[in-house]
């Protein structure tokens, strides 16, 4: 669904509809907030808590979100199982299915529908397959040492759930008439969680999926939409079944970051990118939306850096081909956890979002003109893999001469050091990154790119869109020096 607490400027062609929902989920937010009064700890005081510890597997991992109906020429959960070698072979470590139930057909849009309107959570759609096949794909790719994750939408269901059957359930309008969670989303119907008994049925589901599947954990449709104590009694009770079990919320919201949730959305710095890349932003705002989510979040908290989902038109149609490999160049090299969207290994550019959403577009997987860009990630995950720098979180920005263009960062541990470069615009640029004393650095080889040359660095000379990584193997001075600006950059963040 559509982010529930994201500023307007992330939404690229966003209609009017769509921009009514966010201000009106906004204003929720904004008067929880209010009543909850001193009682929450303003943001501020959130920021010197600590998150909770995320596993290691979903730290060190790489997310693919894929979407079962486009997925597969058989679109279905078997046509998944069958490419999961092609998953593991790119380095997919944790993979993300969209909703697998039964869509509602009352109030239905689009042909096939929205897989966020759900008629029954224990179920799996028919065209999908069956609960066995869906254990199968677990099995799996558990084989292949990759986690999967189920699509959870705990906010709302079809009009005609099963879950109907208990009308009070739901939210009403003062006349007594279940109502949308959202007046735009006409095709779903908002759950009202005062109801305890709607708990446990929630809860009682999400520990039968893991139970019965041994699912890894679920992604959290408009986490934020729900009562953050909700979240925090799932975790528990689900963890109780499985200890290392994780949860994504669709959320950028830093109180469900300390107890509920090992990872959300890094919303503001997609926005961000948008910004910079669309609307000819300064490249300096995506450092300076860093900084602003460290000062809100919890220490340590772990952000899914996102180019390209469900909910946005393809990166490649908003930024061109080299464009998206810029983003996503970011994105895979700064701290928490990348995600790939299905298809974004070969620059498709089929329709995605409001309204594609709810039809069906099959990926298509041989576009023409692009770069290589399986071998391209296939790349990047292997560094990001076998490098800890960007697997912790410590970043480090420094400081270039056409800070309008180009961002620049250190990611370092006591080994080594990498800094890394990218154009985030369509025109070349030279310059020089300051404060780069000593060191050796190089070029690290990408396949699938032009082989780099040293050139002048710390100068560098980029094209359109281009971007360098630099490594430097630390002597043992350098180490010592390393350790203790990593110290420091804890301190701070």
């Amino acid at each position: 669904m559509a982010p529930a607490s994201l500023g307007l400027s992330a939404l690229t062609h966003a209609t009017q509809s769509r921009i009514n929902c966010l201000r009106l989920l906004l204003s929720s937010l904004l008067a929880s907030a209010i009543l909850a009064g001193p009682s929450r700890a303003r943001a501020e005081d959130l920021s010197k808590l600590p998150a909770r510890t995320a596993p290691a597997w979903l730290r060190d991992g790489v997310l693919y979100e894929l979407f079962p109906r486009d997925f597969s020429s058989t679109a279905d959960i078997n046509g998944i199982t069958a490419r999961l070698d092609e998953l593991k072979d790119l380095g997919v470590t944790i993979i993300w299915t969209m909703p697998i139930h039964p869509i509602g057909e009352k109030f239905r849009k689009g042909e096939f529908g929205s897989p966020y309107s759900i008629k029954d959570y224990y179920a799996v759609d028919p065209h999908y397959g069956t609960v066995d096949d869906y254990k199968r794909l677990v099995a799996e790719a558990h084989k292949r040492g990759m986690k999967v994750i189920m699509d959870l939408v705990a906010n709302h269901t079809a009009w005609d759930s099963v879950m109907m059957e208990h009308p009070e359930y739901y939210k009403h309008d003062p006349q007594g008439r279940v109502i949308p969670p959202v007046p735009e989303w006409t095709d779903v119907a908002g759950l009202d969680y005062n109801n305890p008994q709607l708990r446990e049925y929630m809860i009682g589901m999400m520990k039968h999926w893991v139970q019965t599947c041994d699912v890894d954990g679920f992604r959290c449709d408009v986490a934020s939409m729900i009562p953050t104590d909700f979240w925090e009694s799932a975790r528990t009770q689900l963890e109780s079944v499985k200890p290392d079990i994780m949860l994504l919320a669709e959320a950028s919201k830093p109180d469900l970051m300390t107890n509920a949730f090992d990872i959300d959305y890094a919303w503001p710095l997609m926005a961000t990118l948008n910004d910079v890349m669309i609307r000819g932003a300064a490249a300096s705002r995506i450092h300076e939306s860093w900084e602003e989510s460290a000062r809100q979040f919890p220490h340590g908290t772990l952000h899914m850096r996102v180019t390209d989902d469900h909910d946005e038109p393809r990166a490649v149609s908003r930024f061109g081909a080299r464009g998206a490999l810029a983003a996503s160049v970011l994105m895979f090299t700064l701290d928490g956890v990348p995600l790939l969207y299905n298809g974004m290994e070969v620059g498709d550019a089929t329709e995605s979002g409001d309204p594609a959403l709810f039809d069906k577009l099959p990926i298509f997987w041989s576009p023409k003109d692009r770069p290589p860009l399986r071998k391209i990630y296939r790349s990047l995950i292997r560094l990001r893999k076998e490098n800890a720098p960007f697997r912790n979180g410590q970043v480090a920005w420094l400081r270039n001469s056409d800070e309008n263009d180009v961002v620049t960062f250190k990611r370092t541990d006591e080994n080594s050091e990498f800094i890394v470069v990218i154009n985030l615009s369509n025109r070349a640029s030279q310059g020089r990154i300051d404060g780069i004393t000593g060191g050796n650095f190089n070029p690290v080889s990408v396949a699938g790119m032009p082989k780099a040359g040293r050139d002048d660095f710390p100068n560098f000379h980029l094209g359109s869109f281009e971007w360098r990584i630099y490594k430097n193997s630390l002597s043992p001075t350098e180490r010592t020096a390393a350790a203790g600006s990593a110290t420091a950059i804890e301190a701070v963040h």
